[in-house]
């Protein structure tokens, strides 16, 4: 190691010679007394093994921003992360940083990157966003030992408070929706409506989720759907969702129209029984959700919405903001501050169940579907349980056995006989179900007469002898006898 004097046109100078790994290095100062000092510098950086961090940081940004995706985003990021970060750094990070060397981009720097970010018109959000990948990129040259300190560290950047309040879906909305799909014969996106709604499961949680999980009580949620196949959920974590009875029903529909299980089969799959890829849901989204949140008066509500019903429901059963967050998935200050407006308003009101909630908003959408109990008193005096369909059977609200050979579905005057009978429904999957749900006959659920014939349910297949099986018990002597009536 040695320092020379240099004469130049312009002047004076003083070089610096040093050994790096056996090649010569030299370096020009303006004057001897920077010149000594920079050769304390190399050789205390000797002795302390950091001699090759005198060059760090003349990659530019661009340059070493190629080699974090290599090494860190390919590896480590999910494929929509990863597009969402091109998209950030070319259109806002490259054009302004991205020649300036690692080492010259100061605090200074970002900071005027953030001002010129927003004189351009760059919403918050995005200048926000555009900070946190930058300083993602200096972690990693700090950790490789480009750069002694992240610039971006000590930047403020855009709040990340949400700029209006949530408005949670209510019930009536959900159901109104739900009913269109049913009355379009989608029992699989009814369902799915059902699940993002009162599960509280994000879209891609929901798209992931295997019949495997489905259990009496409780939903693990432990996957997600991505455009390269499953992955962990958002947070990496599992959780487990308490199941409301209305769900359980939906999901037992579903199940029962689902036919056959093969391997580890997905609850909702696509028409060609695979995981949905990002088009699938873009379209479904495009075709399906927009036209019915119109239709319903709640244009501009995105899926992802719909999990805030959940929460709500959950709030108004007057559980705790950490097991809401829990249920939800959410970190509890983030529910909080998401949820703090619901929970102002439900402040000292009597707590109601979910359950409840849910199961009094269908009775009250079906309630002006099917007929009322006094309209069929009056069109039927002989018969108030009966729709003139056949001879007056044993149970009130039942067809006889003449009307079951005849293969009539079955028909029940009153709300009242809805929710006090199984109807043929499947016992083993649905049990004695105490709303009413809007399907076909072929799927199990209850079906009464005037929905049986009305748009709103599909169209009902012909009754055969096996329904007798999965529904009530076919009539016998006894039955024969107690009504009167002798032999066939």
């Amino acid at each position: 190691m040695s320092i020379e004097r240099v004469q130049r046109k312009s002047g004076t100078v003083w070089r610096v010679r040093w050994r790096e790994n056996g090649q010569p290095r030299s370096r020009v100062m303006g004057s001897k007394r920077d010149a000594e000092l920079f050769e304390a510098d190399i050789t205390r950086r000797k002795r302390l093994g950091q001699l090759a961090q005198i060059d760090a940081g003349r990659q530019t940004v661009a340059e070493f921003a190629r080699e974090w995706w290599r090494i860190h985003a390919e590896p480590n990021l999910a494929a929509r992360t990863r597009e969402t970060y091109a998209v950030v750094f070319d259109k806002h990070i490259l054009p302004r940083v991205g020649g300036l060397a690692l080492r010259d981009v100061t605090p200074a720097v970002v900071a005027g990157l953030s001002a010129d970010m927003r004189a351009a018109g760059v919403g918050p959000a995005a200048t926000r966003k555009a900070l946190m990948v930058l300083q993602g990129i200096f972690s990693c040259a700090v950790n490789w030992g480009h750069v002694q300190s992240n610039p971006v560290v000590g930047v403020r950047k855009p709040s990340a408070k949400r700029q209006r309040a949530v408005t949670p879906p209510l019930p009536a909305v959900v159901e109104r929706m739900r009913g269109e799909l049913l009355a379009a014969g989608e029992l699989r996106d009814a369902t799915l409506l059902s699940v993002l709604a009162y599960a509280g499961l994000r879209p891609q949680e929901a798209l992931g989720l295997p019949w495997s999980n489905v259990r009496g009580r409780t939903l693990p949620v432990d996957r997600a759907q991505s455009d390269g196949g499953l992955k962990d959920t958002k947070t990496g974590g599992t959780r487990s969702v308490r199941l409301l009875a209305p769900l359980v029903a939906d999901l037992a529909a579903w199940r029962l129209a689902s036919g056959p299980l093969i391997g580890e089969a997905l609850v909702f799959p696509t028409r060609d029984g695979e995981l949905w890829r990002d088009h699938d849901w873009a379209n479904w989204r495009r075709r399906v959700f927009d036209p019915l949140a119109a239709t319903v008066g709640v244009s501009g509500m995105r899926p992802y919405d719909l999990r805030h019903a959940f929460c709500s429901l959950l709030i108004g059963e007057g559980m705790s903001v950490v097991e809401v967050a829990r249920q939800a998935g959410d970190a509890p200050t983030m529910t909080l501050a998401t949820y703090a407006h619901v929970i102002a308003d439900l402040d000292g009101a009597e707590p109601v169940s979910a359950e409840a909630s849910i199961r009094a908003t269908r009775e009250a959408e079906v309630s002006g579907k099917c007929p009322r109990e006094s309209d069929e008193k009056s069109a039927h005096p002989g018969n108030p349980g009966v729709l003139g369909m056949g001879d007056p059977g044993l149970e009130p609200g039942t067809s006889s056995l003449s009307g079951k050979n005849g293969r009539a579905p079955p028909a029940h005057a009153s709300m009242r006989q809805h929710m006090q009978t199984p109807a043929y429904c499947d016992r083993r999957l649905i049990g004695h179900v105490r709303w009413r749900m809007l399907a076909s006959a072929r799927d199990g659920m209850l079906v009464c007469a005037e929905c049986a014939r009305s748009s709103l349910t599909l169209a009902p297949r012909p009754w055969s002898p096996v329904d007798d099986h999965r529904g009530r018990r076919r009539a016998g002597p006894r039955d024969r006898a107690r009504s009167g009536r002798a032999g066939g």
